[in-house]
């Protein structure tokens, strides 16, 4: 008898592929509730409206050069894959999280983030990599921080979601989270996640203090 479940978007060659062991979504009133950790796995049911903006499945916009943000130099460490990714933040302090579709690399959940495409941006890459791993839709804000991954060195900012639904991820994914920030080490259990939960703790704390 098999196991599992089958995710609903084939991979990046068409192929199905079969979650051996599927994430279980939370009741619809966590993503109304500040202090709850809400989880959606793929297809499945999400509000009309979070924090005032639409849930709703769209197309990615990758935004224009003119309005890039700001940011250091990116000096990548010799035999490291450069890449990017992005902290989500929700207006009411919580954060996105992917849970890796079968853990891969050793992330039971994570921020989203994938390696930079010959010829294409940090910035860029980072909004496509959240949109297919989240279903997601996000403005760039600001520069975050540049941390050393398992093979990669890998820049990530700070973002806001604009639109998109994340019942709608990608196959590299099997489950999305919103995360109160005092939270995320209850998920992202993995050291190389530690640093960023330092850096988007502080700044929630910080605007929350004000």
């Amino acid at each position: 008898m098999s196991t599992g479940a089958w995710h609903p978007h084939p991979d990046e060659n068409g192929k199905p592929v079969l979650i051996r062991q599927p994430s279980l979504p939370t009741p619809s009133a966590t993503w109304a509730d500040t202090a709850c950790i809400a989880t959606v796995i793929p297809g499945g049911d999400m509000p009309a409206v979070l924090n005032g903006i639409a849930v709703s499945a769209q197309p990615l916009t990758l935004p224009a050069a003119a309005e890039a943000i700001a940011e250091p130099p990116f000096v990548l460490p010799p035999g490291m894959r450069a890449a990017a990714g992005a902290v989500v933040v929700e207006d009411d302090g919580r954060v996105w999280l992917v849970s890796p579709s079968n853990g891969f690399g050793g992330y039971s959940a994570t921020f989203p983030k994938g390696r930079l495409d010959a010829g294409g941006t940090l910035q860029h890459t980072a909004v496509r990599e959240v949109f297919e791993e989240s279903g997601l839709v996000v403005r760039l804000e600001a520069y975050l921080l540049d941390v050393s991954r398992t093979q990669t060195y890998s820049r990530y900012y700070l973002a806001r979601r604009v639109g998109g639904s994340p019942a709608q991820m990608g196959w590299e994914s099997q489950a999305v989270h919103l995360v109160p920030a005092a939270r995320l080490q209850e998920l992202a259990v993995h050291p190389n996640d530690a640093a960023i939960i330092r850096a988007v703790s502080a700044l929630v704390l910080r605007d929350a203090s004000r």
